[in-house]
């Protein structure tokens, strides 16, 4: 069986998350800074009226400060009732990748409970999110 994920880099390195929790990939829009929050929310943007915080993915996973380009995109990405945009450096694109080409987390060098595994396909390593746990935290909602 394969799963469609979306592919897209942040700082260099690929990520993927499963297609099931992605709304839509819209292009950076103004966002609404609130007040005393994480350094990785960086606000909330109005999406055709419906009010979404957004999240510096790089700054989650305590990767470098994201730079934004031309290329900066808002993944739209909703888990149960939540929606979240999360921001990323750029989409590579949508890829079916084989359960058997995922490597499990507890099986990698990758220990984090926002990873779900590792995919190989056609010579891309491919980190996969576990988007529930990276949502889980109470500073998102």
């Amino acid at each position: 069986m394969n799963r469609k994920i979306v592919a897209f880099k942040l700082n260099e390195e690929e990520y993927g998350l499963d297609i099931q929790y992605v709304q839509s990939i819209e292009q950076l829009l103004p966002i609404t800074r609130v007040p005393n929050a994480p350094i990785y929310v960086k606000g909330v943007i109005n999406l055709r009226g419906n009010v979404i915080p957004v999240l510096d993915l790089s700054s989650k996973l305590t990767l470098n400060q994201a730079t934004y380009t031309k290329f900066t995109r808002l993944i739209i990405t909703k888990v149960e009732e939540i929606e979240v945009g999360l921001i990323v450096d750029q989409i590579s694109d949508v890829i079916d990748i084989a359960e058997e080409a995922i490597e499990s987390e507890s099986s990698s060098a990758v220990h984090s409970e926002f990873f779900e595994g590792i995919a190989i396909s056609d010579g891309r390593i491919i980190i996969l999110l576990n988007v529930e746990e990276l949502l889980r935290t109470e500073e998102v909602i």
